[in-house]
């Protein structure tokens, strides 16, 4: 197959998919049996959406999640204040406000508060059209978007919004990603971004979550640009900045889990680079989300320094395998701490590093920074198209078959318009026949599985 051969069967490739998410669900519509999961008697729907097997895990507390009575009336007198300060968000005392935050944001009331938290309102009006214009390139363009696929089809199908492959919520993560990765051309699309968005749009419009996902990845109270880059800056940094308090706050579980091989980067992986999601029960993620929000990237690691407190004894009995199962498995299932106790926790470990000045990891030393415009995607040259197609065909075909691929350093590099290109070369096994070293942490392809570093030589 010559290049130019390529170059057709990626535009037809893309355009394919495309025509997908535009179809959705109507008549007609080709969806493959094992993509469409089904659900069964046994299958029950959580307060938030997640459908459980209650067979599967008997003693899962999200299977029997439901708000008691005087839960109900509780929400119910939260939302009254709620809505009047909602009302008159710039007239609120910040210390009343951060209370009623910790006390938690009524579920029914969540998205309009993280809108105005991340003052999306001002982001969109600034940028009319934006969102259009980098979702129509994403279309015809993006090189991400076999992956973006790969990923919405994997993402949350556990959730009732997600449920269905092609439904309206999987059309607008698509839509939400593929655009994002035209916006920023720096990071394009990366595989962790999926959970994130589709958090979001649970909450948010499809055009409000796009915004919102970009002023988390860009604005310097939550920095999420440095998890995203290759290499991961800041995650790297993030750890570092963890075994610190890890090393004063928790020196003899520390100990305990260096001796049994529990590295910090691999329970912390999802704590920092999605903010909790999938490690503890999704109602005290939703609080913490509501609390990182509103403080920023600080919450990060006083939550790690919070829940390993809350569970020093039990991880000091565990050995290593135990330990990442209870970390990565059984906290989500059931976390074993009432979630007032753990925020009111959470609180205090805030207050506790402030005071030792270890609260914060420090400014995001120039590394971590976007150095391109966001939203400045010309249409390419016809050499420049083909460099674009060529990249997708690349990737589509060493997804599909797997199979190692040899490639001149210099040319990889001038093939790839984005960082993802770059990480899924180094996953996929690609060999560089010049030397160029770089070091790249990647996600591996199967689900459950943590980042692992690839060093190219």
């Amino acid at each position: 197959m010559n290049e130019d051969d390529l170059v057709q069967r990626a535009a037809e490739e893309r355009a394919a998919i495309v025509a997908k998410y535009h179809h959705g669900r109507k008549d007609g519509a080709k969806i493959d049996p094992w993509e469409e999961p089904s659900f069964e008697i046994y299958h029950v729907l959580d307060r938030y959406g997640f459908i459980h097997d209650k067979n599967k895990h008997s003693s899962d507390e999200r299977i029997t999640e439901t708000a008691n009575p005087a839960e109900t009336k509780i929400e119910m007198e939260r939302e009254k204040k709620w809505i009047k300060m909602l009302n008159q968000w710039d007239r609120v005392p910040a210390e009343k406000l951060k209370r009623r935050i910790f006390k938690g944001i009524p579920n029914s009331l969540r998205g309009k508060a993280w809108k105005q938290m991340l003052e999306v309102d001002s982001v969109l009006k600034r940028n009319r059209g934006k969102y259009q214009e980098m979702r129509q390139l994403a279309w015809k363009w993006s090189s991400e978007i076999r992956q973006i696929d790969l990923d919405v089809n994997r993402t949350y199908r556990d959730h009732i919004m997600f449920r269905e492959r092609y439904n309206s919520k999987q059309q607008e993560l698509f839509n939400v990603l593929g655009a994002y990765s035209m916006y920023n051309s720096e990071i394009g699309y990366c595989q962790g971004m999926s959970q994130i968005a589709a958090l979001l749009l649970m909450y948010l419009e499809e055009e409000d979550a796009f915004w919102a996902l970009s002023i988390l990845v860009s604005d310097k109270k939550y920095n999420m640009h440095g998890f995203f880059i290759p290499g991961f800056p800041k995650l790297l940094r993030y750890q570092e900045h963890h075994d610190k308090i890890m090393h004063k706050f928790l020196p003899k579980l520390k100990k305990h889990l260096d001796r049994n091989g529990v590295d910090t980067g691999i329970y912390t992986l999802k704590w920092f680079f999605q903010c909790f999601l999938d490690r503890i029960p999704f109602r005290l993620t939703l609080r913490v989300w509501d609390v990182y929000l509103y403080l920023g990237e600080r919450v990060l690691t006083a939550m790690a320094y919070n829940l390993l407190k809350i569970h020093r004894r039990k991880l000091s009995s565990l050995g290593m395998d135990d330990i990442l199962q209870f970390l990565q498995v059984h906290l989500e299932r059931r976390f074993e701490v009432d979630d007032d106790v753990a925020m009111e926790n959470l609180s205090k470990c805030l207050d506790e590093l402030k005071k030792s000045k270890l609260d914060y990891a420090g400014p995001p030393p120039q590394p971590e920074l976007p150095k391109r415009p966001f939203g400045n995607f010309k249409e390419p040259s016809f050499d420049q198209k083909k460099l674009v197609q060529l990249e997708t065909c690349i990737i589509a075909q060493t997804v599909e078959f797997n199979k190692k691929i040899c490639f001149n350093s210099y040319v990889c590099f001038e093939l790839s318009s984005s960082a993802t290109f770059v990480r899924m070369l180094a996953q996929l096994g690609i060999l560089f026949t010049k030397s160029l070293p770089f070091r790249i942490d990647c996600f591996d392809q199967n689900p459950g599985k943590e980042a692992e570093t690839v060093v190219c030589k």
